[in-house]
């Protein structure tokens, strides 16, 4: 049996976390045959959600953290890229392992091609078709450049054979968000988070916003809020909010006094496991996130996404999910329809949580045919590897 395929995983920011951690733990069944490292860059770090994450997930903390911290997109990446490369000098692995759509993705797999180790993305081949979006530019690079690309959906396949990439890179496995999902479901509904806080099961509503296009532009923002009153009409609305757009929040007259009447309650980012727990049992969601999009979908929760467009269709054709944009208008019209029927969903295919086995299972058997003898196989890094869970 050859050596165990020397896998390094990379996190670079919160969403990270959900989509590493159960590829971890299914590398870590198979010790004779594969090791892994993770690497976390520090894209965006917080010591206590950090442990949060660690705790709830039950994944292995990160062996190397590159602390880059925040800057303008061309500052953060550079700075990924350098510590990237130094530490690729000490782990030496046959694979590096990306997800999703940050930062920190395209710029170690960029580091990585450069150095002739084999580069696989999880989360591949979605596309919004807005380059706009900074995920866009990294998604459709990221790639490009890609050995190995896992796809969640099929319209994924559909982009990437049209973009001209080789079938034989592209795998349909599933979704790794959804793997996470299923698996914690049951101890976040144990937590009993919405009726800690005084809350019935489907009588309210979440909201979420992060993207600059819908915080940083006063008018969007505003628009976002007049329908929130809307919806405040019929339920409470919570909000799980950044310390950066709670000051946007707190600026906003109308959005403070929906605060003071009690129909919109900011706290403060919460554990998965919380955000699960409060999800589940929510009346719809408000939200501009991609991977509430997903979760949603298969919690049979109504979502109306606050932007133009989304790279997973799926979740409209087959899921939950409304596109509703960001007017006023559109998003009380996606209410309205969410109030006269029932949603009806069906759980997109392979969204069965086992969407990181059968990534395994292909890096499996691509080591036992040789597929990893290129110019980083069998080279010793400084750093070990390791062949279970730990943590």
């Amino acid at each position: 049996m050859p050596e165990p395929l020397r896998v390094l995983q990379i996190v670079g920011a919160r969403p990270n976390f959900m989509k590493v951690a159960p590829i971890a733990r299914e590398l870590a069944r198979h010790p004779q045959e594969c090791s892994s490292i993770i690497l976390h860059t520090g894209q965006h770090y917080d010591e206590e959600m950090s442990e949060i994450f660690f705790h709830q997930l039950g994944m292995p903390r990160p062996q190397i953290n590159l602390q880059v911290g925040s800057g303008t997109h061309a500052e953060q990446t550079a700075a990924v890229m350098v510590g990237f490369e130094k530490a690729l000098a000490e782990i030496q692995p046959d694979l590096v392992l990306v997800v999703g759509d940050v930062n920190s993705t395209l710029a170690c797999a960029l580091v990585a091609a450069k150095q002739c180790i084999q580069v696989a993305h999880v989360e591949a081949g979605l596309r919004s078709f807005d380059r706009s979006m900074p995920e866009e530019i990294n998604r459709v690079l990221t790639d490009r450049i890609s050995d190995w690309l896992f796809v969640t959906e099929p319209s994924a396949i559909d982009n990437l054979r049209h973009e001209g990439v080789d079938p034989s890179r592209i795998h349909f496995v599933g979704n790794v968000m959804i793997d996470t999902l299923l698996a914690c479901r049951e101890r976040a509904r144990a937590l009993q988070v919405p009726k800690s806080l005084g809350l019935i099961s489907r009588g309210y509503a979440i909201l979420t916003l992060h993207r600059p296009s819908n915080v940083d532009q006063g008018d969007v923002f505003e628009q976002i809020m007049r329908a929130v009153e809307y919806v405040a009409q019929d339920v409470p609305v919570i909000f799980p909010v950044h310390p950066r757009t709670r000051r946007v929040t707190l600026a906003s007259s109308r959005a403070t006094a929906l605060i003071e009447a009690g129909r919109l309650q900011l706290l403060n980012p919460t554990g998965y496991l919380q955000f699960v727990g409060l999800l589940d049992e929510s009346r719809a969601v408000l939200s501009d996130s991609g991977g509430v999009q997903e979760e949603s979908t298969v919690l049979g929760v109504p979502c109306l996404t606050l932007r133009d467009n989304t790279e997973r269709p799926v979740t409209i054709t087959e899921g939950t999910n409304q596109l509703v944009g960001t007017t006023t208008d559109r998003i009380v019209e996606g209410w309205e329809c969410i109030k006269a029927a029932a949603s009806e969903s069906r759980r997109p295919r392979l969204w069965d949580g086992e969407a990181s086995r059968r990534i395994v299972d292909v890096l499996r058997e691509a080591h036992r045919a040789g597929m990893f003898s290129g110019p980083a196989a069998g080279r010793s890094g400084s750093l070990a590897f390791s062949n279970g869970a730990g943590s």
